[in-house]
């Protein structure tokens, strides 16, 4: 890892690393920059803070060199910046780590390590040097990964590793990283913070785009909040309030971030009997989610509470075991059959697996319903009876802006989630699976979130929530299983849900697998 030299304490005296002025940004019908100003200084972490929709995403697009902003003054390290491409942008040391992966799932970690900066002598490939210098790099990092293994066989939190390493794997003056911990365990939060500190040490300004209030309060030197593509304000983190910075971010106060629900608990609508996945992540599992409530699935990354539920929507072959809904036991898990029986599947990963992102907000709504005659006959869509059915849908989510023709991948993370919630009111559905519902949007989108599933519980749909946000599983929950290395860990109800017993729950696990 080779950075930039420096102190690392941010000085107010000397220019900025990165000074953006007056940075307008314009797409056919979109302002998406209005005039925002930007600076950032060596070792310092600076976050950028705003709703979704708010020009996070574009203005850490235009520093990255994806696309060149409309008008605008650009410096870095005391340049002037004129058109500049995202191989350019590297090589005068800017490494971006986006949400969205820029991995070739097909190749190894190495070779995504080293894709387009490929070592060679004389004329051929040095696979020798590039596999020395990625393990030097992985080991310093303190990352576990292997740098032989196929980046499409990689959990997303190893996925998450590669692309941080891959960042580093050159001469950086500035990191940007957009949501890097959603994807991490604890421990691996913890490695990327002593990291982000060494860098800091060295001098290496940071972007950090988060908006977890934890992450803000234990890494921010300043935040710059942006609302509809302007330039709010810029102010020191020590000395503003998670309040004032929501406020500033939406414009209004938001005082309670979760609902009060009311659960009727009625009969199972989901039993599980001794389920193993075919990959073992999730071994000898029994569950149940009721009617009119909500039953939350709390642990790590990488504890089996993701393929859990995806075994039972039919993804994640199943080795053995039972899954019953409403029951009757479900012989043949797929997809298409559990959406024929009232059953809708929310994916944490909304571009790799919830959303065809070049197709418009409309058909991507619409394609959960389009087997019911009314959307479709003799296997031709009825467009007309599809745009009514999609628009008031999309109206009541209070989607920004409220165009259905529009490409999904043109959307922030906040839009991409309202549309894929969207597809659980275009047909009858009772059963809700929603895995990581919050990931990488605003608190702003979040309060919606959490609104569209207190109305379905409250209109006696079963609910199952899969969250490592520990505050929001305990607070959505009615019922909370804990897993543990693919097993139950513990259930909890009433009182006994508590983040304490949460976390005991993980250490005694611990202690018996141990012992065993």
């Amino acid at each position: 890892m080779t950075t930039a030299e420096g102190s690392g304490a941010p000085k107010d005296t000397a220019e900025p690393l990165l000074v953006l002025s007056n940075i307008t940004k314009r797409f056919p019908g979109v302002l998406a920059l209005d005039g925002v100003d930007l600076d950032v200084r060596a070792g310092e972490l600076h976050v950028l803070f705003g709703e979704n929709g708010a020009g996070k995403s574009t203005l850490i697009n235009v520093i990255s060199g994806t696309f060149p902003p409309s008008s605008g003054s650009f410096r870095f390290a005391g340049r002037d910046v004129g058109e500049l491409s995202p191989s350019e942008a590297r090589t005068i040391g800017i490494s971006p780590v986006f949400q969205e992966f820029s991995l070739v799932p097909s190749l190894t970690v190495e070779e995504n390590l080293f894709l387009g900066r490929e070592s060679a002598t004389g004329g051929f490939l040095d696979t020798r040097a590039m596999r020395h210098r990625a393990r030097e790099l992985i080991d310093e990092l303190g990352f576990d990964l292997d740098p032989k293994a196929r980046v499409d066989r990689l959990s997303r939190a190893h996925q998450q590793m590669a692309e941080i390493a891959k960042a580093l794997l050159g001469k950086v003056k500035l990191l940007i990283l957009d949501e890097p911990t959603a994807s991490l365990t604890e421990r691996e939060t913890g490695r990327l913070f002593e990291l982000i500190a060494k860098l800091k040490s060295q001098g290496v300004g940071i972007i950090y785009v988060s908006h977890r209030m934890r992450e803000i309060r234990a890494l921010a030197d300043r935040v710059t909040v942006l609302r509809d593509g302007r330039h709010i304000k810029t102010l020191k983190a020590a000395t503003v309030t998670d309040g004032e910075l929501v406020e500033l971010m939406t414009g209004r106060r938001i005082d309670v971030l979760f609902p009060t629900i009311t659960h009727t608990p009625g009969t199972p609508a989901i039993e599980v009997e001794n389920l193993t996945t075919a990959d073992g992540q999730v071994a000898g599992v029994d569950f149940v989610a009721r009617a009119g409530e909500i039953t939350g699935i709390a642990g790590l990354v990488g504890c089996g509470k993701s393929e859990l539920v995806r075994a039972i929507y039919g993804i994640e072959p199943v080795a053995e075991g039972t899954v019953r809904l409403r029951g009757e036991t479900i012989e043949k898990l797929d997809p298409r059959s559990s959406l024929r029986r009232g059953v809708a599947y929310f994916p944490a990963s909304r571009g790799a697996e919830g959303l065809a992102l070049t197709r418009p907000i409309r058909e991507n709504v619409s394609m959960a319903a389009l087997d019911l005659p009314r959307y479709q006959r003799g296997g031709v869509i009825r467009q007309f009876a599809e745009r009514a059915l999609v628009k008031p849908i999309m109206e009541t989510l209070k989607l920004r802006p409220p165009n259905i023709e529009r490409a999904v991948g043109n959307l922030s993370g906040g839009n991409r989630q309202k549309v894929m919630l969207g597809r659980a009111m275009a047909r009858d559905l009772d059963i809700f699976l929603f895995d990581e519902p919050s990931v990488g949007i605003d608190v702003g989108a979040k309060v919606e979130v959490y609104e569209f599933i207190k109305r379905l519980v409250e209109q006696g749909a079963a609910v199952v929530v899969v969250s490592s946000e520990l505050p929001e599983v305990l607070a959505l929950s009615n019922r909370l299983y804990v897993m543990h290395h693919g097993k139950i860990a513990a259930l909890l109800e009433g009182d006994q849900r508590t983040e304490q017993n949460v976390l005991s729950s993980f250490f005694e696990e611990e202690k018996r697998e141990k012992a065993a």
